[in-house]
């Protein structure tokens, strides 16, 4: 009854791999026990349909096109996140993650020489066990390169074997990190709230000015006093204006104040007192608008460099990126896609909103020149032998060379007129297809072995193994982070959940915090710990 169907697939690969994903999504998004596998769902369809009949393999095509769209997008959204980790709590950060994958990196070549397995199986054991697919897929082309003719279903199989306890098992760590030293969750918010490295939501407020700040400009108070505060407008007498960089504060004044609520507090303590009458109600001189960001002059430029007080008369009050409300400090860089609350002169209104664009459709194309050329560079320099000791040579690969090179020119934004940035939309969205794409190919392509070595013996020495690495790894992280270097537990949660690149983790470790904080640690030691498997586990491949 099977057979039309698979003939029917196996002469349509593209029918194949978008049923293949259709099935697989939203299984992804069942839930059990609070987790759930999201894309990573769509492997094991492809699991099952390549089990299913050895002909329902797609393409080799499809998987590298695939990873290689899917490791550039994450490594330009993530390029200037890696290199603000390495300037703020950098070598903690990076130590922590270069730790935790160096010691899964020995667990899995302990368990190669007490089980036996060869260098395939053990870098699919790491892989898995880290969660890490772009892991999975370097040492898939680190096998290409040096062992001619291998089977390449072998890292899958054992990939998928311990991937799913690879999301279970460093929940169990944390909950047993949990049990052992108690955390004081509310209080860490509160103290990570003062020191401002809390990502609370930003509000405003108006405020009274008591006493004059004698010849101390707003842009002098804010660099001394470190505000992380925007001022937007001011109200002197009957007289209404903006509350630019170079404007004195007097006693008596009303100005409006955005920021979050200890940085509120913080103003609000040395200027005077919250006015109970707002002044921003009166649109007919000054108001607000929401702008997109669609020209490419101004994607790419920092905030200080637009420099609007001067040029246009009017100040950014916040960027919303994605679903988050970001403060417009002046180092900020604006990217295609951002939404920015203006605040200026009506008549100037118009100007300012030509300036930023504020096309939908612009704002979430991709520049295929841009992203052409940077994809291209990156699988360019993934070609490339790199020399190691002994004689070996291995390389990045189609997915360590288009993630280098997406970090560095994340990182820049831009070359004169060349935006490298995505709209945040569209790297979004190219992430989740171009996983889609990997996952859907490697699955269908390793089916018939996951399912024979699944049943045997060796496929629950596998299971084992790997279990026994994401929790060794996972609680030996958080120990470290927690205990030795004193990161509050909130922020070592998303640590371990970056360690591991799981973002279900990430989603376990938000609701249990109930805040937003983890989410930065996921974002210091993402970059690091994906570039340390990235290059590790071709070692253990090379070495084995």
């Amino acid at each position: 009854m099977l057979d039309p169907l698979v003939r029917l697939l196996a002469q349509n690969p593209l029918l194949l791999l978008f049923l293949v994903a259709a099935l697989g999504y939203p299984l992804g998004q069942v839930k059990l026990r609070g987790s759930r596998l999201g894309v990573a769902s769509v492997l094991f369809v492809g699991l099952a349909a390549g089990a299913l009949d050895s002909s329902l393999a797609l393409p080799e095509i499809v998987y590298m096109l695939g990873l290689a769209i899917f490791v550039y997008a994450i490594g330009l959204s993530s390029g200037r996140a890696f290199v603000a980790s390495l300037r703020r709590d950098g070598i903690r950060n990076t130590g922590l993650a270069a730790f935790a994958v160096a010691l899964a990196v020995a667990l899995s070549y302990l368990a190669r020489r007490l089980l036996g397995l060869d260098a395939s199986l053990t870098a699919g054991l790491f892989a898995g066990a880290t969660t890490s697919t772009p892991a999975l897929a370097a040492a898939m082309e680190t096998l290409k390169q040096t062992v001619p003719g291998h089977a390449l279903a072998e890292p899958v199989v054992a990939y998928s074997i311990c991937y799913p306890f690879g999301v279970v098992g460093v929940v169990l760590a944390v909950r047993a990190g949990w049990w052992l030293w108690k955390p004081d969750l509310a209080g860490e918010a509160r103290r990570l709230a003062e020191m401002g490295a809390a990502n609370e939501p930003l509000g405003s407020t108006t405020v009274r000015v008591t006493e004059d700040m004698g010849a101390l400009t707003l842009e002098e108070l804010v660099r001394g006093l470190r505000w992380h505060v925007i001022f937007g407008r001011l109200l002197r007498g009957d007289r209404l204006m903006l509350a630019a960089p170079d404007v004195r504060l007097e006693a008596g004044d009303l100005v409006t104040v955005v920021g979050t609520p200890a940085e509120l507090e913080r103003v609000v303590e040395r200027l005077g007192m919250v006015a109970d009458e707002p002044i921003d109600t009166d649109r007919s001189e000054f108001d607000l608008r929401r702008i997109f960001v669609s020209s490419p002059e101004v994607a790419g430029r920092t905030v200080a460099e637009l420099d609007l007080p001067r040029r246009m008369g009017a100040v950014i009050t916040r960027v919303r990126r994605g679903d988050v409300d970001l403060l417009p400090a002046p180092a900020l860089r604006l990217e295609v896609g951002d939404r920015v609350r203006v605040l200026g002169p009506v008549k100037q209104l118009p100007g300012v909103t030509a300036y930023f664009g504020d096309s939908y459709r612009a704002a979430s194309e991709v520049d295929i020149l841009t992203f052409g050329l940077g994809l291209a560079l990156g699988l360019l320099l993934g070609i490339l032998p790199l020399p190691l000791p002994g004689g070996v040579r291995v390389s990045l690969g189609f997915a360590g060379g288009p993630l280098v090179v997406a970090l560095v020119l994340g990182t820049i934004g831009r070359t004169g007129g060349m935006v490298w940035h995505l709209p945040f939309s569209a790297s979004v969205a190219l992430r989740q297809f171009g996983l889609t794409l990997f996952l859907a190919g490697i699955g269908t392509r390793a089916g018939v072995g996951f399912l024979a070595t699944f049943a045997s013996r060796e496929g629950l020495l596998l299971f084992a193994a790997g279990a026994a690495i994401t929790f060794a790894t996972s609680l030996a992280a958080l120990f470290v982070a927690h205990r030795l270097m004193k990161v509050p537990m909130s922020l070592a949660l998303g640590m371990v959940a970056g360690i591991q690149t799981q973002p279900a983790v990430l989603g376990y470790a938000l609701d249990q915090t109930g805040n937003e904080i983890p989410s930065q640690g996921y974002a210091a030691v993402y970059p690091a710990a994906t570039i340390a498997k990235l290059l590790l586990v071709q070692l253990l491949v090379a070495f084995g």
